[in-house]
């Protein structure tokens, strides 16, 4: 999903809430979004230094207060992947992907398998559940970590 396209999902989830549309809240959407191009799981503090380098006079709350904004509207959620800081993703209507997190220095890759999603479906219907959501993160320890996902230093 664009930025823009999330921003007009939020203002439209706002309005039909009678909540504000904030020149603020346009922006965070937008720089987390296009967090997909740069880090896909922010923790609020990342996200927050990156709207700082647009508008300095963002403050910690407003980016906090909109990140929960975009989880109750369905365009984020929330997630502990690796470490013990909440991070954030984008939620893409259609899309779905587990994640491998390397247990080493958290680096987190996304990944699909078709065989893994059939597999989750039958053992879902096997035990008499519909499967309407899930989530998979797996652990482990990389020959190499990926340089540019490696997150060793960043503490």
């Amino acid at each position: 999903m664009q930025p823009t396209e999330a921003v007009d999902k939020l203002v439209t989830w706002l309005a039909r809430r009678g909540l504000k549309v904030t020149r603020q809240r346009r922006l965070i959407t937008e720089v987390f979004f296009d967090q997909i191009h740069r880090e896909t799981h922010p923790t609020v503090e990342d996200l927050y230094l990156r709207v700082r380098e647009q508008d300095p006079g963002v403050g910690h709350a407003t980016v906090y207060r909109t990140l929960r904004l975009l989880v109750e509207s369905g365009l984020a959620s929330p997630s502990r992947l690796g470490d013990d800081q909440v991070r954030y993703e984008p939620e893409i209507p259609g899309s779905h992907h587990d994640h491998l997190v390397c247990a080493e220095c958290g680096a987190i890759l996304e990944f699909e398998d078709d065989r893994i999603e059939e597999l989750q479906e039958a053992a879902a219907r096997r035990l008499g559940f519909k499967l309407v959501d899930h989530r998979m993160v797996l652990y482990g320890q990389p020959e190499q970590c990926p340089p540019d996902l490696c997150r060793r230093g960043q503490g």
